[in-house]
């Protein structure tokens, strides 16, 4: 018989979707080996859907936290126990091929710095994925943009993190490039502009709690996907030309959107300590783009031929998901309902 659910208290406030990510709790705050592998196997052969079943992507999330060290209840002692790790990478697999059978690759142009910068640029440019940030501006309510904030927590108290796994990994002119985007993210120097404390201010002034994981028990699992995908390319060498790949896309897709978002925030009333995190993305992004797009990607591309496909596959799947979340979040609005998860589904 499998134990009872933990309850909210036992790791801050997340609280376990199904058998899996139970387990995972439980095995990473310090339990007994409770047969992860077993769960693992169950749960993926249940599953219709691994990028939107909430058992599985919470799990993966929990399991990314141990290595971010973004839960503090999740025991740092066990971040390598083999049962754990042995996990992580079935549901890895899984997930990978979920995401390359649906994402859609591109056609891959020469691996040069100026041919690598043009295709990500047009692959933005084609981006017919839902416009959450036109709606945002126009027509959001106040109780759609705390939501939207709720959403947006799961990657942006964390922002950077999971693109800089990759320095370690890189060498040279990309490694160079990374890290003058990622000192940028950081605050280049002033802990007060670190981009994820600057969210956090905005957070607090939108009325919500910016401590990290605080909604994680309200988003489903397409936005725990979102975050999911990112960890798994950059915890991951063997992927990271697809998290260099990612933060290009990212990068290049930021700048008119966090424009609308700040537009659609003083529509709305919200003050300058909220608007302030998305005005400062729409001139920083706008730099970052060609040095993410050129000199990370492009110089990574130039330099180790091999890995244009992953780079391309990356940039794809970030606009991919994430284009996933933000309908979710659109169609709910626009059906007049909230776009998190019900209490009593939980």
């Amino acid at each position: 018989m499998s134990a009872p659910a933990l309850t909210p208290s036992a790791l801050h406030g997340v609280t376990a979707r199904g058998p899996l990510s139970d387990a995972v709790i439980r095995r990473l705050t310090g339990g007994d080996d409770v047969g992860l592998g077993a769960e693992v196997a169950t749960a993926l052969a249940a599953t219709a859907d691994v990028v939107r079943d909430d058992d599985i992507q919470l799990a993966l999330f929990v399991l990314y936290a141990s290595s971010y060290g973004s839960l503090p209840d999740l025991d740092p002692s066990l971040e390598w126990d083999a049962g754990v790790v042995a996990a992580r990478g079935l549901l890895e697999q899984a997930f990978e091929r979920a995401l390359r059978a649906t994402v859609p690759m591109p056609d891959l142009p020469e691996p040069t710095v100026d041919a690598v910068g043009r295709a990500l640029f047009a692959l933005a440019d084609a981006d017919t994925g839902p416009s959450l940030s036109r709606y945002v501006a126009k027509k959001a309510t106040d109780d759609q943009m705390h939501e939207f904030f709720m959403q947006r927590s799961i990657y942006t108290l964390r922002e950077a993190d999971p693109h800089s796994w990759a320095i370690p990994r890189l060498s040279g002119r990309a490694k160079a490039a990374l890290v003058e985007i990622q000192s940028d993210e950081y605050g280049a120097g002033r802990p007060d502009r670190v981009h994820a404390t600057i969210f956090a201010r905005a957070m607090r002034g939108a009325g919500l709690d910016d401590t990290y994981g605080g909604y994680v028990d309200d988003v489903p699992a397409i936005t725990l996907a979102s975050l999911n995908s990112m960890s798994m390319f950059g915890l991951n060498r063997r992927l990271v030309g697809a998290i260099v790949g990612h933060l290009a896309a990212f990068e290049m897709t930021s700048s008119i959107p966090n424009r609308l978002y700040a537009d659609g925030l003083r529509r709305l009333g919200f003050t300058e300590d909220v608007t302030d995190y998305f005005d400062e993305h729409v001139e920083a992004d706008a730099v970052h783009e060609q040095i993410a797009a050129r000199d990370l990607a492009g110089g990574l591309a130039e330099d180790r031929p091999e890995l244009l496909a992953d780079i391309m596959f990356g940039a794809s799947a970030c606009l991919t998901v994430d284009g996933w979340a933000a309908g979710h979040m659109l169609d709910s609005w626009m059906r007049g309902e909230s776009s998190l998860r019900q209490r009593d589904a939980r």
